[in-house]
């Protein structure tokens, strides 16, 4: 069968010039293929269109924001963040926010948000989240274990039909009037079948973009590399670097440590290089990690601290950075 060319605006920005589109059944593995930087992102994910997108689309038609939390590199506070931006965005009662766990091997955002050992009920409608507080609900794999050290030894498939059904099983609103401000998934570290699942499950329903997290020493800054040539290649829009645990200041004198050294500029050398934002730096402060294993907003209860301060300016930003897009988008 010959290569026909996909339509414009369905390939990737640096796909070569007869590319097929990442949908077709020949994708990754067609003559026009070789040599694309994209061959092998494509020829990993299933041929066709996916029967459900329609069914995803639909579900999540009144979710405003989807954000994705990315990090290259494990260890570098991700979950910390994702659930750190959840109770911050929940702080307005007049927002909804919802959660998506897709960290299928390592689900630690019910601790985080202080919801371990629920369960999920499903009805006529769907399954319904957890509900952390009135206007914040959080789906994860952890509420279907049948203890929280169980593990889960799962292949691509089955982690990419849970992620599936997350997103068109689970009923955020009344009815289906799924009605949501926020939407953030929290992802496992790299780039990998989860991922690919989720942008792919969305494409339909749309992205407004994705946080990259990462420390500041050089280790952890050559995977985020990666992970920015992943979104870039999977059309994800990027909206900015947060540099965690960037110091440490002292509670007693307000002096500031550097623990992990930027051997190599950190993430602002990072994003100056890449052209990316820089959302900003959170420093090392003890009291979050007692925040995340009691499952209590950290910005609520350290609102002084240097490390809450930061927390609250890059979220703010954050906001300010979708909501824009949003606007401009319409």
């Amino acid at each position: 069968m010959a290569d026909v060319a996909a339509p414009q605006g369905t390939v990737p920005e640096d796909a070569n010039e007869h590319c097929v589109g990442p949908e077709h059944e020949l994708a990754g593995r067609a003559s026009g293929c070789e040599g694309c930087p994209n061959q092998q992102i494509c020829a990993t994910q299933a041929s066709g269109p996916d029967p459900d997108l329609p069914v995803v689309a639909e579900r999540l038609r009144n979710v405003k924001h989807k954000i994705l939390v990315l990090s290259g590199k494990g260890g570098v506070g991700k979950s910390t963040f994702t659930g750190q931006l959840a109770f911050a965005l929940a702080g307005d009662e007049e927002k909804e926010v919802g959660v998506v766990d897709i960290d299928i091997c390592g689900p630690s955002l019910p601790r985080i948000m202080g919801c371990e050992r629920e369960e999920i009920h499903r009805s006529a409608a769907g399954w319904s989240p957890i509900y952390v507080q009135d206007n914040l609900g959080l789906m994860s794999i952890a509420f279907m274990l049948p203890d929280e050290d169980a593990a889960v030894i799962w292949r691509g498939p089955k982690k990419n039909g849970l992620i599936k059904q997350f997103l068109k099983d689970v009923d955020w609103g009344s009815g289906a009037d799924n009605t949501l401000d926020y939407m953030l998934f929290d992802t496992p570290p790299g780039t990998s079948d989860e991922h690919l699942s989720v942008v792919q499950l969305l494409r339909n329903s749309g992205i407004s973009g994705a946080v990259i997290v990462t420390t500041p020493q050089e280790v952890a800054l050559q995977d985020v590399r990666k992970e920015i040539d992943f979104c870039r290649k999977a059309n994800v829009p990027i909206i900015g670097v947060v540099e965690n645990m960037s110091g440490f200041v002292c509670p007693g004198c307000h002096g500031e440590s550097r623990i992990f050294y930027p051997t190599t500029g950190g993430a602002s050398a990072l994003c100056k290089d890449l052209n990316i934002p820089l959302l900003g730096s959170i420093p090392l402060d003890p009291s979050i990690g007692r925040a995340c294993d009691f499952g209590s907003s950290f910005i609520d209860t350290h609102a002084d601290s240097p490390a809450a301060k930061a927390y609250v300016q890059i979220i703010d930003r954050i906001k300010q950075i979708v909501e824009s897009t949003s606007s401009t988008s319409k």
